[in-house]
């Protein structure tokens, strides 16, 4: 199938290269008619040499052709091994990294700051950034030094390496950096390293018109990665960065330079050999004259495009939504998390976790974010694990209905406490139900019920269809996610811990050892809803060529298939239903035009050595023909029913807004 999107890629592939060249052509008239005696004195021979030609990353956009993430031309400025001084003259070398920092300074350009050291208002030497950064900086290839090495120890070698003797520390620490960057990126005539990106057109003329003060500087045009909106699914999207030297060392066989953008995290990531263009090569020949002539023996190929399964509206939608319900709870410490499938194919439609964070303030902004105790980079959705409570009651109703252990007509009795084996087990709140079946089980959240089904069934028919139902165990999506742990005596042996009878009863309220993310959350209820088939959730629907416009549709994949008569199926969704047309969070749910069918959770948590309860809550939607399932988790939100206003506004968007049905936008247009 070919794609529409091909057009405006292509444009916008063609436009980078024509002002690399331009911008290679400009300054190769520099070199071979306004300096040809200086360049022809510095070389006495033919030499020639390969440049690449960066390509641009592939597009991001959402499964209605919205762009998410793009590509923007900017200015770059580089240093170029051929013209720059020889190692030999670190003298000359500081002077001209010098003169170019003043020229940033003046115009209030940002430039290479990635040495790992910084300069205290006292004046002392400390470290920053990452501790991986930092082991790089003392390594042999850097500044050879040992592991304990302080950071005084850092900078004074740095001193010496670079001979930066005769200026103040803070303009030694900032030729530094720029130093250090050459040497990390391996600086070479066959590699040019970038030390400012997105400089402006003043300085750029500048850099141009005084070739001998910033001798070696040059300017190329490049793209640069864009966000429409920089605060929509960071968490799913990722970032990018340089590449690091491990890294290099790993894929230098793939084609990588050292001086590579990668995907870090997100879909930048996973989907990092589909979003990588393929680079092009200009071969620069200077003759023995000082003639130069350029060739471009290899065009650049922009990346692939990414079309995620997510609604842009829709996760925009969710964000706010989850903001607005875990401020409400605390504004101080509240967090959570919310998830929509659609639960006929395993696409992911959004997934958002509290709090976030501004793209755009990755890097600037690394180490605040990182040291915030409230974890914003923290993809709770796919990394955070959490016991479920009441969600899970599903699952052992499902089981005892389809192992024979019940019928939907058996009915226990709730006297608000039970013993069982010495041990006192209580009700919700220890309110006494009186005779429930399975469906007023669900309905009442009756933990007495379910203890009563546990004692049947068993702790290992339970586990069989809990990992059948997907929880405690990854979902398969294409970003970083985590297993959870499904309660079981294996496990809890396994960490040294001793299983009791009564963690079977615990286990089957969602409690004991049982934690999951809010995407098996999802999953698991879509798996319910849609009579036991399991998907392998996917954040990724397609893949666009850039080179070739057709279309990679991603199918799908059928995890597991839970054995689940329609009697069950029926049982469990008319519980269900009676949740939400009668249980907790009815008022919120009975003025929607869409049924829902739902579970509320909640589960016991301690903050600071106070007992608080974090809310769950899972939900499909339509009750009689599912379509999508909701699975939220707001901590020390005391119930589920607290996020049922969050989870029915997202189903009546869904629902007002066709959003399968919108026409596809064009992409790979350059944003102004």
């Amino acid at each position: 199938m070919k794609s529409k999107y091909k057009s405006g890629r292509s444009v916008f592939a063609l436009i980078v290269v024509c002002l690399v060249i331009f911008s290679f052509a400009a300054d190769l008239f520099n070199i071979q008619v306004k300096n040809n005696e200086y360049y022809a004195a510095q070389n006495n021979t033919e030499s020639k040499y390969i440049v690449e030609l960066e390509a641009a990353r592939g597009e991001i956009v959402d499964r209605n052709g919205n762009a998410l993430v793009t590509n923007k031309q900017g200015n770059s400025i580089i240093l170029n091994a051929v013209f720059f001084p020889s190692q030999k003259d670190n003298k000359r070398r500081n002077e001209i990294i010098y003169n170019l920092i003043k020229l940033f300074e003046k115009n209030k350009e940002e430039y290479t700051q990635n040495l790992p050291l910084k300069i205290t208002k006292d004046g002392r030497v400390k470290f920053k950034g990452k501790k991986e950064d930092i082991a790089t900086m003392k390594s042999a290839d850097m500044l050879n030094l040992q592991p304990y090495a302080t950071a005084q120890n850092c900078y004074d070698a740095m001193i010496e390496k670079y001979e930066i003797e005769g200026y103040d520390a803070e303009t030694a620490l900032k030729i530094g950096n720029i130093r250090y960057e050459l040497t990390r990126l391996l600086f070479s005539y066959e590699n040019p390293v970038t030390i400012a990106d997105e400089v402006s057109d003043e300085t750029v003329a500048m850099i141009k018109e005084d070739k001998e003060t910033y001798l070696g500087a040059d300017v190329r045009i490049v793209a640069y990665r864009e966000y429409v909106d920089s605060t929509i699914a960071p968490h799913i999207l990722g970032t990018v960065r340089k590449i690091n030297a491990e890294e290099y060392n790993e894929k230098k066989d793939d084609g990588y330079k050292i001086t590579d953008q990668i995907g870090e995290s997100g879909i930048e990531r996973a989907c990092e050999s589909e979003l990588r263009g393929t680079p092009g090569e200009l071969t620069i020949t200077i003759s023995k004259d000082g003639t130069v002539s350029q060739e471009i023996t290899k065009k650049p190929i922009q990346g692939n495009t990414v079309v995620l399964s997510i609604d842009r509206d829709l996760q925009v939608l969710a964000q706010k939504r989850l903001a607005s319900v875990c401020n409400k709870v605390s504004i101080a410490s509240s967090a959570g998390a919310v998830v929509v499938e659609d639960v006929n194919n395993g696409d992911v439609l959004a997934a958002a976790s509290y709090p976030t964070y501004d793209l755009n303030d990755y890097y600037d902004k690394y180490d605040e974010l990182i040291s915030n105790p409230r974890n914003p980079l923290w993809s709770r959705f796919a990394m955070g694990t959490y016991a479920p409570g009441s969600t899970f009651k599903p699952v052992v109703a499902s089981a005892s209905l389809e192992e024979g252990s019940i019928s939907s007509d058996t009915i226990f009795n709730c006297g608000g406490t039970m013993k069982y084996r010495g041990q006192k087990f209580k009700c919700l709140h220890g309110n006494a139900h009186g005779g429930e079946n399975v469906k007023t089980a669900l309905r009442d959240s009756c933990n007495i019920f379910f203890y009563n089904c546990a004692m049947r069934v068993g702790i290992s028919k339970i586990d069989e269809y809990a990992s059948a139902f997907g929880l405690g165990e990854k979902t398969g999506v294409e970003i970083a996610e985590s297993a959870g742990i499904l309660a079981s005596p294996e496990n809890r042996e396994n960490n040294g811990g001793i299983w009791n009878a009564g963690d079977t009863l615990q286990t089957a309220i969602g409690q004991s050892d049982n934690l999951f993310t809010p995407l098996q959350l999802a999953n698991y209820c879509s798996t319910v809803a849609n009579g036991g088939t399991r998907y392998e959730l996917h954040f990724v629907k397609s893949i666009i060529s850039s080179a070739t416009g057709s279309v990679n549709e991603k199918t799908k994949s059928v995890a597991e298939t839970v054995g689940l008569s329609q009697s069950t199926v029926n049982t469990v969704h008319q519980g269900m239903r009676l949740v939400a047309t009668n249980g907790g969070p009815y008022l919120v749910f009975s003025d929607m035009k869409t049924k829902v069918a739902c579970k509320t959770g909640t589960s016991e948590v301690k903050v600071n050595g106070v007992k608080r309860n974090n809310g769950f809550l899972i939900t499909f939607a339509p009750y009689e023909n599912p379509e999508i399932a909701v699975s939220s988790v707001v901590e020390l939100a005391g119930s589920g029913s607290e996020t049922a206003e969050m989870t029915k506004d997202i189903i009546n968007y869904w629902y007002q807004n066709n959003t399968d049905a919108k026409t596809n936008q064009k992409v790979g247009t350059l944003l102004p």
